[in-house]
C-alpha cells in the first residue's frame, strides 16, 4: 500500500493591521491626521485656503474613491499616483509638487488616522514558532511603501520575518491570490504546508483559500467587521477563529500531531 504523503504545515504567513497590531480609528485620530497632513502640506509650500471640515471632507472624498477602485479591482497603485490622482485630486495642487512627498503623506495617514499597537503575546508567539521551525512571513495591504517596515521595526519585530510581501509594492491587494503566490515564491513555500493567520474573511480568509493555503486562522479585530460588512455569509469560513495571539501555538502543535498520525 502507498503511503500517505503527509503535508505538515512549515510556513505561517501574517496579515499586519488587526492581526500582529491592534488597529483602530475614530474621530479623535480623523481630526489628528487633518492636522498633519496639512501641515506637511504647507511645510511644502502647498497652501489652501478651506477650512478643517471642509478639507476633511475633500480629502476623505478622494479617499473614498481610490478604495471604492482598489477594492473593486483588487489592486494597489504607489503612493505617487494615490496622493495626487486620487486623496488631494480636489485641491487643485501640481501633481509634480505632490508626488516628491507623497510617501511622506502615506506613511503619516497609515500612523496618525489609525492608531497601532502591537497585540498582547505577539513576540512571544513568534519566539515560540521560530524555535519550532516555522518559517514566517508578512502580506499586508498597504498604501505605503515603507510604512509596515518601520512600524515591525518599532516593536523589535521585524527579525522574526522572512519576507514582507506588501500591496504598493506587488500591485495586487488582498484578497488577489496574485499576492499570496508571490508571497510563497519569495518564502520558497508550498501553499499547501502554509497557514495564513489574518482578521478579514473578506481579504484574509478568501485571498488565502484561492491562493491553494492549507489552514486559514482568523483572529478577531477592530477591523473585522469594518472590513467584512459587505462579505457574504457563510462564503469562505475559516478553519479557526482565535481571540488572542497565543492560541495559535495550541493550535498548530494540534495540526502537527494530528497530521503524524
Amino acid at each position: 500500500m502507498r503511503k500517505r504523503e503527509v503535508n505538515l504545515p512549515d510556513t505561517i504567513l501574517f496579515d499586519m493591521g488587526g492581526t500582529i497590531e491592534d488597529i483602530w480609528y475614530n474621530e479623535e485620530t480623523a481630526a489628528a491626521v487633518i492636522v498633519e497632513i496639512r501641515g506637511l502640506l504647507s511645510r511644502n509650500g502647498l497652501e489652501t485656503d478651506c477650512n478643517s471640515d471642509e478639507f476633511q471632507k475633500r480629502l476623505h472624498r478622494g479617499v473614498d474613491s481610490y478604495k471604492k477602485w482598489s477594492q473593486s479591482v483588487m489592486l494597489e497603485k504607489k503612493p505617487e499616483e494615490i496622493w495626487p490622482d486620487y486623496y488631494l485630486r480636489e485641491f487643485g495642487f501640481p501633481r509634480e509638487r505632490i508626488i516628491p512627498i507623497a510617501e511622506a503623506l502615506a506613511q503619516t495617514w497609515e500612523t496618525v488616522y489609525y492608531h497601532r499597537e502591537m497585540r498582547p503575546k505577539v513576540k512571544e508567539t513568534l519566539e515560540a514558532l521560530h524555535q519550532r521551525g516555522y518559517k514566517l512571513g508578512v502580506i499586508s495591504n498597504t498604501a505605503s511603501l515603507y510604512s509596515v517596515f518601520n512600524v515591525l521595526e518599532q516593536y523589535g519585530i521585524r527579525d522574526y520575518f522572512l519576507d514582507v510581501t506588501l500591496s504598493s509594492t506587488t500591485g495586487y491587494r488582498k484578497p488577489h491570490p496574485s499576492i499570496f503566490e508571490i508571497s510563497l515564491r519569495q518564502m520558497q513555500s508550498r501553499p499547501e504546508q502554509c497557514v495564513y493567520v489574518g482578521d478579514t474573511v473578506s481579504r484574509d480568509v478568501i485571498g488565502s483559500k484561492k491562493a491553494g493555503f492549507a489552514q486559514a486562522v482568523q483572529i478577531c479585530s477592530f477591523m473585522t467587521e469594518v472590513s467584512d460588512s459587505k462579505a457574504s455569509a457563510g462564503a469562505c469560513a475559516p478553519d479557526r477563529i482565535i481571540y488572542s495571539m497565543e492560541e495559535l501555538i495550541p493550535y498548530l502543535d494540534q495540526l502537527q500531531s494530528t497530521e503524524r498520525t
